[in-house]
């Protein structure tokens, strides 16, 4: 009996690793699937403190305004609602962006724009994410504010 079963357990190992296999080449696909112009759903953890939001808010728009123009665009921000959210758009229209969150804007000069914020060992990672251009640059996080950690990472798409 005992031989049974265990050639019973034996015996879903392969299929196992078949299913497991099958599972991952079917996510690798949808991962190359992907339009290159879609962007990432906008994402920031609640507890950013709204001083540490509003400055990494105020220097990724600083960093973003060096490569799309300063003012020069409306930006159709994905947001969370998060406090760096908020943070964002006041930084956006400090700079002289005109600010639509709704999604569903059809004109062709609103630039889509999305933005992630990571922890990341002891630091936050943030992300401004365009059709054209993406900036990355991590930052310390402290009760006061928040300081670059690093330089800042830019890809320009197309």
């Amino acid at each position: 009996m005992r031989n049974l079963l265990r050639h019973t357990a034996d015996s879903l190992g392969p299929t196992r690793c078949l299913a497991i296999t099958s599972g991952l080449a079917i996510l690798l696909s949808g991962c190359q699937s992907m339009e290159t112009g879609g962007l990432a759903t906008s994402a920031a953890p609640p507890e950013i403190s709204g001083p540490a939001a509003g400055a990494i808010a105020g220097d990724m728009v600083s960093r973003l305004a060096e490569q799309i123009g300063q003012g020069k665009a409306t930006v159709a921000l994905k947001q969370d609602g998060s406090p760096f959210g908020q943070a964002l758009e006041a930084a956006l229209k400090g700079w002289g962006y005109a600010v639509v969150t709704d999604q569903k804007t059809d004109s062709g000069g609103v630039v889509p724009l999305a933005y992630v914020i990571v922890p990341y060992d002891g630091q936050v990672l943030a992300r401004l994410s365009t059709s054209s251009v993406e900036l990355g640059r991590a930052y310390t996080v402290t009760t006061s504010g928040a300081t670059p950690a690093s330089a800042v990472s830019l890809m320009r798409r197309g």
